[in-house]
């Protein structure tokens, strides 16, 4: 069995920007301290229920706003952590932070707990385009938190934007990322914006206020984006994340979100945590106050069930071979190889997904890579029609 990854859900923010659609709260920072001891009691039930030791490779904070916790409160999650699994041979620990919300005494206290990879939000350098964003901080506050950073000793850091909002222009979109890439963090993530239904940017669409994203522009800002990087240094190893090698040739890449991507085992907790375990999809409560309820007053229940847990699914084989695929081809150079899909699956990829396989490749949309084994990939025009590559194979 393969280390777990372990993912932590923070849904507090100090103000919900109108474009979010995760699971996240602002104005219920009071709950917080309640909300450390639930998720350290949902750890442990998790944990108890098991019946036999539980290994992480990865840990990593996501929100919301994870920066809001205390040191102190995140030292008490991590020790939680620390007694329920086993993390020896370096653990990756990162912790998502808002700039502007973090000060250079506070991420030397995170970084000494162990937080040993940082993702700053950042989003853009323009403040016109953050304004519309509805983001608080600016981009002055972005530099000085990567030099905080850098004072911290944290020596892996991610920087996270977003392109092809409404009217953004490609000399603005070039000027964003040029300035992020002046700060020289080791990742990089780029996102094309999505309106989401139910969001208050998704309201300010339906009333005329804003325009819709231009699909156009942001696949143009896209493939420069792509070329801009790569003459930067960066290795592009997932259609939105490009990362720095170590002097030791090691690839920076978030090893947390490989967990994912190489849809193997992760345990979810916080409030709206999703897990994937032995098999099972589970799903915790949204509210956090209900979360915090739910976690105070239950016990151990099977596992991977805990107290929060309002949906559990099985994952069939059917189900599993199309989720492999959908987020093994989102690894660009990696890809989906075919000895590991073999023998995890036991059936040959071709022989699976021949005819799907052969049709994409013939439109230019897949292709065959070699070194170490063969593995099928997308091309580079196919990974600006990513989705239409992946409903071939679920």
């Amino acid at each position: 069995m393969s280390a777990y990854g372990l993912y932590l859900h923070v849904p507090f923010c100090h103000h919900r920007c109108g474009y979010c659609d995760f699971n996240t709260y602002a104005g219920l920072e009071g709950l917080i301290p309640a909300y450390v001891q639930a998720l350290c009691r949902e750890i442990e039930l998790l944990a108890s229920s098991a019946g036999r030791p539980l290994q992480a490779g990865t840990v990593y904070f996501g929100g919301g706003t994870p920066s809001l916790l205390t040191p102190t409160q995140l030292e008490t999650i991590l020790i939680k952590l620390a007694e329920c699994f086993s993390m020896e041979g370096g653990v990756e620990v990162t912790l998502e932070a808002n700039p502007g919300t973090v000060t250079l005494d506070y991420l030397r206290q995170v970084r000494s707990l162990g937080v040993n990879r940082l993702s700053l939000g950042v989003q853009s350098a323009d403040a016109d385009e953050l304004r519309f964003l509805e983001r608080e901080h600016t981009f002055e506050d972005v530099q000085r938190s990567v030099a905080w950073a850098r004072a911290a000793n944290v020596t892996n850091l991610s920087l996270d934007l977003i392109f092809g909002l409404p009217g953004q222009s490609l000399a603005g979109w070039k000027r964003s990322l040029q300035a992020a890439l002046e700060l020289a963090p080791e990742h990089i993530s780029l996102y094309a914006l999505s309106i989401e239904h139910g969001t208050p940017l998704h309201a300010r669409l339906l009333r005329g206020e804003v325009g819709s994203p231009d699909p156009d522009a942001a696949a143009d800002m896209y493939e420069w984006a792509s070329e801009c990087l790569v003459g930067a240094g960066y290795e592009q190893y997932e259609i939105s994340n490009w990362a720095r090698r170590e002097t030791s040739g090691e690839l920076l890449a978030c090893r947390h979100n490989l967990q994912y991507w190489r849809n193997l085992p992760y345990l979810g907790f916080g409030a709206g945590a999703h897990g994937y375990i032995d098999g099972w999809r589970t799903v915790n409560v949204l509210s956090p106050a209900a979360y915090i309820q739910r976690c105070q007053s239950g016990i151990a229940l099977d596992f991977p069930r805990t107290p929060a847990t309002t949906h559990i699914q099985a994952v069939d084989r059917v189900a599993e071979i199309g989720e492999t695929m959908m987020m093994g081809l989102r690894l660009t150079q990696e890809g989906v190889q075919a000895s590991a899909f073999e023998g995890r699956f036991g059936e040959a990829l071709e022989t699976k997904f021949g005819r799907q396989i052969a049709d994409l490749v013939a439109k230019g949309l897949l292709e065959w890579a070699s070194a170490p084994g063969e593995r099928l990939r997308l091309t580079q025009r196919g990974r600006l029609l990513g989705n239409q590559v992946f409903v071939n194979f679920v």
